[in-house]
């Protein structure tokens, strides 16, 4: 194989491939010999037909597979060898084909550029731990105690009021005759938050111990007798208990039944959790300070192929007007995003990180945990979309790159206040959302993190298109091995 670089034009070149017709015909004769044992033609025994006899019924589609097998072998060779890495898919363009010739092709590839990815490792960019004031803890624990259910059963004596857990056993009937889950026992209701039927909490209001009180109300629509629905139902209640809430003491007995060791404990879990609240979107802003120091680092030339192919998804959905009119500004964001994706992606490939399947399964696992009650949707949705689970990957692969970085970069380390926390991701929500609207007349998607990576340059290995004029290297039918 003989390999000649010609018209090169900044990141674009053309490789023009040479193969002899000895080695094509060598690669036929491979290819001969495969099918020869499987090939029936009556007169032959098996593995017993002449070439030349093959050659007369299946010659074409031999060349077909072997043409394609070669193409698709010398062109991968010739960027390996001269050290291309493909911008996008190469387009191949046949000079001279056909069996027993020599095979000459010319691959137009756009190179992927140069990157300079050595200041990464001094990046600058700040790092925020939130300090959680004692007060915000106290808060929070009391907040908690609040929702704790602590009811004490009062004197018989007590009328029952707004708040106060009822018990009763009741029996009901429509027109006087019972019908199907009509009596209830033991059933419990927190006086004015109607959860049972509605107004039936507040004709209990007023009873105490022992008595027997009528309720009347409406059967709801989702009543499961379709005949009763919207029906008067009397129910015959007879008070069990009646029960006041009372403040729960936060000690001890308390952090314990939440999980604690004691209250020391809790305080030290309740302050983490305040913590981590923030921990997430503040460690996002580091990520999205280390983005913007990456669009600063300069590139000599951005694949325009690239280029084109992000504006399409910038623009997407929107009319031709408004791609016309926004078209500058979709190429200046194109080949920012394009840039700061072709950096990462040499720094991981550098650092040779890798995303195993085990850590795509746990991001989908995250996912159904954000999404309780739509699991089985979710997993469907990545069962049924491939494109949609290699974005997830490109997602935890940015991930892994940005931790990289951050470990790498020097961290201005600053301890911040709960409101100040707030304030920033105010502020930086804000101006998030100001920068989408500067450049989008309505339609574009909006995102906090911009996706700049979806899968390293490795992982993309683009097929060579082969070009529409040449009608006679379109691909042919395989050869029959019965």
């Amino acid at each position: 194989m003989k390999i000649t670089v010609e018209n090169k034009k900044g990141l674009n070149k053309d490789l023009k491939i040479f193969i002899d017709k000895e080695t094509m015909n060598s690669y036929m004769d491979e290819k001969y010999e495969e099918i020869k044992g499987s090939v029936n033609l009556k007169g032959f025994r098996p593995g017993k037909v002449p070439k030349e006899i093959l050659k007369r019924q299946f010659g074409k589609a031999v060349f077909g597979e072997v043409l394609d097998k070669v193409l698709k072998e010398t062109s991968t060779k010739a960027l390996e060898e001269k050290k291309i890495k493909p911008a996008g898919q190469p387009k191949l363009d046949l000079k001279t084909y056909g069996e027993d010739k020599d095979l000459e092709y010319v691959l137009s590839v756009t190179e992927l550029p140069k990157v300079e990815i050595k200041s990464l490792e001094n990046i600058k960019f700040d790092e925020y731990t939130v300090k959680i004031d004692e007060s915000e803890t106290d808060k929070r624990i009391k907040e908690i105690a609040k929702n704790q259910p602590n009811f004490k059963e009062v004197s018989p004596d007590t009328k029952a009021k707004k708040g106060d857990l009822v018990s009763l056993d009741y029996k009901a009937t429509v027109d006087g005759k019972d019908f199907k889950g009509s009596e209830g026992k033991n059933t419990q209701l927190t006086l004015g938050k109607d959860l049972f039927l509605k107004g039936f909490d507040d004709q209990l209001i007023g009873v105490k111990k022992d008595d027997e009180k009528i309720v009347e109300a409406t059967l709801p629509e989702n009543f499961p007798e379709k005949e009763l629905v919207n029906k008067k139902a009397k129910f015959n209640c007879k008070i069990l208990s009646v029960k006041q809430s009372e403040e729960v003491k936060i000690d001890d007995d308390f952090a314990k039944n939440l999980g604690a060791k004691d209250l020391k404990d809790l305080k030290t879990l309740i302050s983490k959790q305040i913590n981590d609240e923030y921990k997430n979107s503040l460690d996002q802003l580091s990520k999205n300070q280390i983005l913007k120091e990456i669009e600063k680092i300069k590139m000599d030339e951005v694949p325009e192929n690239l280029v084109e192919e992000e504006v399409k998804i910038l623009s997407q959905g929107m009319s031709e007007e408004e791609v016309k009119k926004n078209k500058k500004n979709f190429e200046e964001k194109a080949k920012t995003r394009i840039k700061t994706g072709l950096i990462l992606n040499e720094f991981g490939e550098k650092n040779q990180i890798k995303v195993t399947e085990q850590e795509v399964q746990a991001e989908v696992q995250k996912q159904l945990r954000m999404m309780p009650g739509q699991e089985k949707m979710v997993m469907d949705f990545y069962q049924k979309n491939p494109s949609a689970l290699a974005s997830l990957r490109g997602t935890v692969y940015e991930e892994k790159i940005l931790n990289l970085i951050k470990e790498k970069g020097k961290a201005n380390k600053k301890e911040i206040s709960k409101d100040e926390a707030e304030k920033i991701l105010k502020e930086a929500h804000k101006h998030d959302h100001d920068h989408d609207h500067d450049h989008s007349p309505g339609k574009e998607k909006k995102e906090t993190k911009k996706k700049t990576v979806t899968t390293s340059a490795k992982e993309k290995k683009p097929a060579p298109k082969k070009a529409k004029s040449k009608p006679a290297a379109k691909k042919t039918k395989k050869v029959s091995k019965k």
